[in-house]
């Protein structure tokens, strides 16, 4: 009882952090698009001379409010799209006249042409769309509203991109932590479900382990749109350009620890199938599974720090040992798959702390040896 309550207090903590994390990004993207439109509004107004600047403002809260990782995009996107929609609204206006169904007309037009140089929706077709709409609807009684509109679309999108990347940058490694820390939540606490159905013989919580892992799709791509977002602000923010060197050190983690996901996966699906078939494994195999866990635990808490990565090297090789011992110990043919997977995982894990693929094959094999030669794995003691 009192560690599910522990567990539980545990699991509020963690989502209340994340919860503080979220809301301390949500903060600052809202104040970058307040100060983004009233410095647009002013520039279109004061500075251009435009008496009603709606488009400069909306465009800079436009370019500041896309996912993070798609403002530069977004922003030329939206230029494309105004001057496509001038050309071919100004065009078709002089060819059919002005009127309510030659706004219909218009605009039908405009939008399947963008869609058919596009080939989806988004934000070219968007601004698309609106700008033909305005030239058709408001030419008749406005006019030279084209130069207008693409002095504020480009005065609001350069607003845009100017605060993110000087005035207020988010910073790029908090960005990549808070999208890797659900993800390493998750497979944390799945490797250790593996590993205590192992030692249990309880398949049912084994598939639950699995059916957990394979759910972890939406954290991955949230976790993609990160690495994009961090890569956007270390590119266009000269006061980010300091953390390049960690940006890479993290990217490169990032993909290995994709691939460690699918390991940990094939680690749950295997131990599954073993109890399904009921063959027994030595407890140095749950054991194995276990410091896996806690290797990616430690990634969890501490990313980046240099102790913190010799921890996870030295914790990935005590697994390594360990299934070298289940493996001398004796193990069929479904225990074999799961020594495999446990190597293959932490080969890769040893990856993610920035040590090159052979090296990290060869550190496993070393110990995976140790543990099969000497028949007991030496113990790891936390510095």
């Amino acid at each position: 009882m009192r560690s599910a309550v522990t567990g539980g207090r545990q699991r509020g903590d963690r989502a209340g952090k994340l919860r503080i994390r979220q809301l301390e990004v949500m903060a600052v993207i809202a104040v970058q698009a307040g100060v983004a439109a009233a410095l647009a509004a002013w520039l279109a107004r004061d500075l251009l001379g435009n008496p009603n600047p709606v488009f400069a403002p909306t465009a800079a809260v436009g370019t500041i409010v896309a996912a993070i990782g798609q403002r530069t995009r977004r922003t030329i996107e939206l230029l494309i799209g105004v001057g496509l929609g001038l050309v071919v609204g100004d065009g078709l206006m002089f060819l059919i006249g002005t009127g309510p169904w030659q706004t219909g007309v218009i605009v039908t037009l405009a939008v399947g042409i963008a869609l058919g140089l596009v080939g989806h929706g988004g934000t070219v077709v968007g601004q698309v769309g609106g700008t033909a709409v305005l030239i058709a609807t408001l030419s008749p009684v406005e006019r030279n509203l084209e130069i207008p509109r693409v002095v504020d679309a480009v005065t609001g999108g350069v607003v845009g991109l100017a605060v993110v990347s000087l005035l207020l940058p988010l910073n790029p490694i908090r960005i990549v932590n808070r999208a890797a820390g659900p993800v390493l939540h998750t497979l944390t606490t799945q490797l250790r479900e593996t590993g205590r159905a192992l030692r249990d013989q309880d398949s049912d919580r084994a598939w639950r382990a699995l059916t957990a892992l394979r759910s972890m799709s939406p954290d991955v791509e949230r976790l993609g749109e990160a690495i994009s977002g961090a890569q956007e602000v270390v590119t266009i923010a000269p006061a980010r350009w300091s953390r390049r060197r960690d940006f890479e050190y993290y990217a490169q983690g990032i993909e290995h620890l994709k691939r460690l996901i699918n390991d940990c996966r094939g680690v749950a699906r295997r131990a599954a199938v073993s109890m399904r078939y009921r063959e027994p494994l030595p407890d140095c195999l749950s054991d194995a599974v276990e410091v896996l866990a806690d290797a990616v635990w430690r990634l969890h808490r501490q990313p980046g720090s240099g102790r913190t990565r010799e921890m996870v090297r030295r914790r990935a090789l005590k697994a390594a040992e360990l299934v070298g011992r289940a493996r001398r110990e004796g193990v069929g043919a479904y225990g074999d798959a799961i020594v495999t997977q446990v190597r293959i995982a932490a080969s890769d894990l040893i990856r993610v702390t920035g040590h090159p693929a052979d090296d990290a094959g060869r550190l496993v094999g070393n110990a995976a040896q140790r543990g099969e030669s000497n028949g007991q794995a030496n113990e790891d003691r936390d510095p």
